[in-house]
This record gives structure tokens, sequence and C-alpha cells, in this order.
């Protein structure tokens, strides 16, 4: 952030940010700084000093006479008896730290920088505020620096604490598992702490860092809510309280582990970045700021120049059963549907004829490449496609050439014994010599071949988080993957890489900012998947969603699934197919076909516009994609049981112009049919106004459970 006027500590006794959707208001008038209000842009003539005057709260029985504010990192020292946004301490003392604001920077009505200094205990607390004009997303870290000559051990640092408005009733967090990630739970704020903490070495299936606080008539299209994510794809904690005093807040940081940081003279650390957004109009709206945010500031400009290209992946048809003849005939069956890049999953390299052995060695295995990964990639680039390659490199299977020869070279917890977990162990990235090993193998397999797209896997938890000298690396080993993408991806600039947990366990916009896409789940069954999406879409936009055509057969679940409806789901993303195309009928191949055909022309669509979810019973998920002009949308509606009433409710359309009048198309699937006649027999180029469709509302029709249809709407000329 550049701020460099310096405003007078005496005259700033608030800072307010602005952007067009939202403006949020600090007041500096104490020792530090909190938030006076974070919500709708107010009229020019309304004044923070209203603001604090219709805030001011009076001494309550058996309490303080004055009362603490909750401030950006509320401390123990100033009274303060909920969580500590900071805990420090030198050899157990010096921990009673009381940091007071000593300059304040702000260059722009978006930004802030403020100073705070303890001068008694030796340190330098910067709290960093950054409110994006465009989509009304703020970003904000805390740092600290140890001014004195002793070293100071930091067990806590949260990112700026946000005070939450107490009539917002409700928590929506996010919960899952390995196949079954970013599922919505919503439950009742109440006075006390609801508390998630992360241990996993990644940003976890379990404990996604994201949090939404909202009210309880708040809905996808109306109502107010606040959303908190966490950029970091280590450890977390994350909090949100109503203290006794009816006051609330939110707080996230980094979970740090026994002696993680200890901080020399003038050392700094920073915590990860908090990325929050506020909507007075419901959640799709919160995820249109995030969505935008994501497109505007995330995303790579290279990533942005051309179209997601449609992915094959082997995985699925061959596993660990390589052969040249299988994979060409699967490539030119790949390209004659219409994918457009082809990733060679596990299996290519030393010693991988399963997932006991082979992990670290990463060298095409010549006993089944003998003339190496060229044949095939020349093969895949003359049927006009890209390639992809799969790999895992932070991970290392006790059999293999690198363990034999560097078995210091993992993590673990001595004298506990080894714990294995998918047959591996986790090698120490932070150390420099196998940084270098890493980057360095990497390195030579994109510089001699060519490879478009890195699938990057993670395949297993952290479950012993300390380095060969005992010391905790869980903080260190998230730094380190960050470096070594960013030298990769300085080398090979056109490289595109995926994030990859066993599914959608490091996704988060740490990570996002080097690499272009999330593997979002492992879990390919598409009704699992459009739970997965629909929460994963909470924060993310859909171009960085892999989402892809499963097995007719899927191999999790058991599910049995048409490939109208895998495909109907695999559409809303960064599809990909992986299925093995040897083994489709001829009616499969044809409708996969006409899907692909589908997405591609809706993919400009697909990944720029609007989302809006839409509210669906219990029986049915819905959503659409609306174009920012407002002249063109997709809209999906899965049935995905069956529902109590004789015909389904009718599905409400939203985001349109209430003004303009649409064509009406029901587009998929090809032969879309009823029991009797139906809606689908009259949705084909009929014309209906923008307000009829999200006002009234369509009938849906009377369909088997497991459909999905989709619905074009453009604008009739």
């Amino acid at each position: 952030m550049s701020a460099t006027p310096i405003i007078s500590r005496a005259t700033a006794n608030f800072v307010t940010l602005r952007s067009v959707s939202c403006q949020l208001i600090l007041d500096c008038r104490g020792d530090f700084p909190a938030l006076l209000y974070w919500g709708k842009p107010l009229s020019e003539n309304t004044t923070p000093e209203m603001l604090a005057l219709l805030a001011t709260r009076q001494e309550a029985p058996c309490c303080s006479a004055n009362e603490t504010p909750i401030g950006l990192t509320p401390s123990d020292s100033s009274g303060f008896l909920g969580h500590s946004g900071l805990q420090v301490h030198r050899e157990g003392g010096a921990w009673t730290t009381y940091p007071t604001i000593c300059s304040i920077s702000q260059d722009t009505p978006q930004n802030v920088l403020i100073e705070s200094r303890d001068k008694v205990n030796e340190l330098l607390l910067t709290h960093s505020l950054f409110l994006d004009p465009e989509s009304g997303i703020l970003v904000a870290n805390t740092k600290i620096r140890n001014t004195g000559d002793t070293p100071l051990t930091l067990n806590w640092c949260a990112a700026p604490t946000l005070m939450v408005p107490s009539h917002l009733e409700q928590i929506m967090a996010f919960e899952g598992r390995w196949a079954n990630e970013f599922q919505m739970r919503t439950i009742d704020r109440f006075t006390g702490s609801y508390t998630r903490e992360n241990r996993c070495g990644r940003t976890s299936h379990d404990s996604f860092p994201g949090l939404v606080i909202k009210g309880s008539s708040t809905n996808e299209r109306q109502g107010e809510a606040y959303a908190f994510h966490l950029g970091w794809s280590g450890n977390h904690r994350l909090q949100s309280e109503i203290l006794a005093d009816g006051r609330g807040y939110v707080q996230m940081g980094e979970l740090l582990m026994p002696g993680e940081i200890i901080l020399g003279a003038e050392e700094s650390y920073q915590s990860p970045d908090l990325y929050a957004g506020f909507s007075a109009s419901g959640l799709s709206r919160l995820s249109q700021q995030f969505h935008q945010y994501v497109r505007g500031n995330i995303i790579t400009p290279q990533a942005k120049q051309k179209p997601r290209p449609i992915h094959y992946n082997t995985w699925e048809a061959v596993y660990f059963d390589h052969n040249n003849e299988k994979l060409f005939e699967l490539a030119e069956r790949a390209a004659s549907i219409g994918a457009e890049r082809f990733v060679l999953d596990d299996g290519w390299f030393r010693g991988r004829r399963n997932d006991k052995a082979g992990l670290g060695d990463w060298y095409v295995d010549e006993s089944v490449y003998p003339e190496g990964l060229n044949p095939l990639i020349n093969k895949v680039e003359s049927l006009g496609m890209s390639f992809g390659l799969w790999v895992e490199p932070e991970m290392v299977n006790p059999d293999s050439d690198l363990y034999r020869a560097h078995p210091d070279w993992v993590l673990g917890a001595s004298p506990a014994p080894q714990i294995l977990a998918r047959n591996q162990l986790v090698l120490n990235i932070a150390r420099e010599d196998v940084q270098n090993y890493l980057y360095e193998r990497l390195d030579s397999l994109l510089s001699t071949h060519s490879i478009a797209y890195l699938k990057w896997d993670m395949n297993r938890e952290l479950h012993q988080q300390a380095d060969h000298t005992g010391q905790a690396a869980a903080h260190r080993q998230t730094l380190a993957l960050y470096q070594l993408l960013a030298r990769l991806r300085r080398a090979h600039p056109e490289v595109e890489i995926e994030s990859c947990a066993s599914g959608g366990g490091r996704a988060d916009f740490g990570i996002l900012q080097h690499t272009d896409r999330v593997w979002t789940s492992d879990s390919n069954d598409a009704l699992d998947r459009l739970n997965i999406q629909h929460g994963f879409s909470m924060f993310f936009p859909a171009e960085v969603m892999g989402s892809h055509v499963g097995p007719f057969d899927c191999h999790i679940t058991g599910r049995k699934i048409n490939m109208a409806a895998r495909s109907g789901v695999a559409l809303f993303g960064h599809m990909g197919l992986e299925v093995n195309l040897l083994e489709l009928s001829d009616d499969e191949r044809t409708e996969l076909q006409s899907a692909i055909a589908l997405h591609k022309q809706f993919r400009s669509l697909i990944h720029s516009g609007h989302l809006q979810r839409l509210e669906s019973p219990d029986y049915a998920i819905s959503s659409g994609i609306v174009s920012p002009d407002k002249s063109c949308a997709l809209f999906s509606y899965a049935l995905t049981r069956c529902h109590s009433s004789h015909l389904p409710k009718r599905l409400q359309f939203q985001g349109l112009d209430p003004n303009t009048i649409y064509q009406l198309d029901c587009i998929w699937p090809s032969k879309a049919s009823s029991s009797t006649e139906s809606i689908l027999d009259s949705a084909k180029a009929c014309l209906v106004s923008g307000a009829a469709l999200m006002e009234h509302g369509m009938q849906m029709p009377l369909i088997l459970p497991e459909t999905l249809l989709l619905f074009s709407l453009t604008r009739h000329s």
C-alpha cells in the first residue's frame, strides 16, 4: 500500500474509507483504532461525530466505569474481556502490551495505514486497511515489529478485529470432509464464542476459513450480511463472539504452534490478509462483490487473456495403467468431442505403478515411456490440444530413491514414530536443499517439454508439523510453498497451475495468488457437486472452479447419474471431463459433445457474469449467471429428489432487467421432456419480461429426480 501523507495525530479523530457500495469509518480518538461504522454509504451531511454520539454507551452494573472499545487489535491490558488480538511475551514477561496510535497515513479515500507503538514493551503495531473502490471488498492485515533487543515470542497476531452489528442473528459457517467440501451450515449467534481452528497444515476440507454474519431474514436476494475470508493456506483460527455486554466481533488469523514465531531485533510478522465484504441486498450480491475482487485483483492477466480450456483428465480412464496406445486413443476421442487440454494424471514418473512408491522421483519412467513424454505431447498438440501434467511435489513415498537418499528431508515429530497417510510423508520444503531440488526437477520438466498446465496436488494433511530440529514448521512450510510456486511462475509465466489437495483441501485467496484454478472436490458425483459448488461460489467465481463430468458409475458414492445431468452440473465452472471416453456409448458421446459445445457457447458469460443463487425448495438447487449489462443470462434448475406436491414450485429468476423483454429457451437437455405437456413444450423462443420472470416466476415441469434443466435468456431486439 502506498500511503505517504501523514495525518496529524491530534486532528485524526476519525478515518473514513469509501467504495461504490459501502463506507467504513474508524474511530481513532482513543489510544487505539476501532471500527465505528461499516455499511451502506451515508449521506454527505452525516458526520462521524454523529455516529459516535449515537453509539454512546453507559456504565452497567458490576462493570468497568469505562467500557473498553473493541479495537482493531483488542488487548488484555485495555480491559478487553474477549479474545485478545495480540499475544506476545519475552520469556514469560512483557505480555501486557498496550500499543497506542503514533501515526495515521492516508493517501486515497480507500486506504489507511495506522501505526501504534508500545515503548515500554518495545513493539510497533501496524494496521493496513484497503477498501477496493469497485467491489467494496475490504483487505486488511496486522503487522508487528520487535523494536527491542531481546527475542519476542509471538503466540497470536490476528488480522484486524472487526465489530459486527448484534442485530444480525445468524452465523453461516463452512464445514465438510473429503469429497464433500464447502457445506454451509447456519446457526444462531449466541452470547459467547463460536470458534473454529484448523491444524491440518493446509486450508483443510473440514474448516474453510470463511464466515458470513447475516440477519435471520437475509436470503440470496435481500437483507444485510457481512462475509469474512482469511487468505491463508495453512493453519488458521476464526472466531465470532458476542460479549456479555452485547457487542459482537469477528476475528481471524493464523493459528501458530508453540515457539513457531520468535522475532529477533527489528524482525516483523504480518498476519494473512483478511478479505471482508458487506451487502445490503442479500447473499448473491455479497458473492458478486468477492467475484469482482478476485477477477480484478487476483486472477492473472495471462489467465484472463484467453478462454479457459476444456480439460480432459486421464485419471478415471487409466489410473496407473499407462501406455501410449491407450493414451493416444483417449487423446483422439477427447479432441473429437471438443476437449482443448489433455492432462496426464498420476503414474507417469519412475516407480509409480501404484500409490505406494515413486513420489519424489520426478523423472519420466523410461519403462513406461521409453521415448519420454514427447511422443504423447506431440500427439496431443497435433490434435489441437495443449498438454497438462499431474505432480505432487510436497510429498514423498518412503519407497522412493529420494527418501532413501534423504530421510532427513521430511517433517516429523521425533521421538514419535512417523505417521503415514496415503503412503506418504511430507517434505520439509522450507529447507533450501529441498526447495532447490523440487524447483530443479519441475523447472527441468517444464523446460524440456511443452507443458501448458500443472495439476499440483497435495494428498495428505500435515499430522506432524515439525522439522528435523524439532521446531514447529507449518508457518514456514506455507510460505515456502508460496515461494516455490512464485519461482516457477517467474520462470514459466505461460504455465497455468491448479491448486488441488485431495480435492478442495487448499482453496483460499492466498493460494489463488499463485495459481489459476482450484480443484473443487475429488467427488465428481453430480448431486454432491451441486452442493459443493453452491458453497464454493460464496467466495470464488466460476472460472477458477474446476468442474468435471465424471463417470456414469461414480467411484466415490456409487451413484449412477445420467450424462445430461453430469454435463449440466459441470458446465457452470471451468469445465472438464474425467470419464473413460473409450467406454461411452454413441448416445453418451453425442450428448457430452453437445454439452461441451454449449459450454463454449456460453463460456464468456459463465466466466464473467454475475452469479445469482436462487431461493429453492429443499428438493432442488437453482442458480444463474447474468451478464453485467443484463442482456443475456443462463439459469439452471436441478431436481435432486421427489417433491411432496403434485407439481414442483415456480422458479423465480433474479438479477434481470425488469423492463427488458427476453427470449426464453430451454436449451438443455437436448431432449428435455415431461410425462405430460408442460412448460418444456412452451419455453421455445417465447418472449417474457424480466419483471414477469422475477416477480411471477415460471412453473417448473414434472420431471424425474436427477434431472437438470438449463434456460437461456436473450434480450429481444
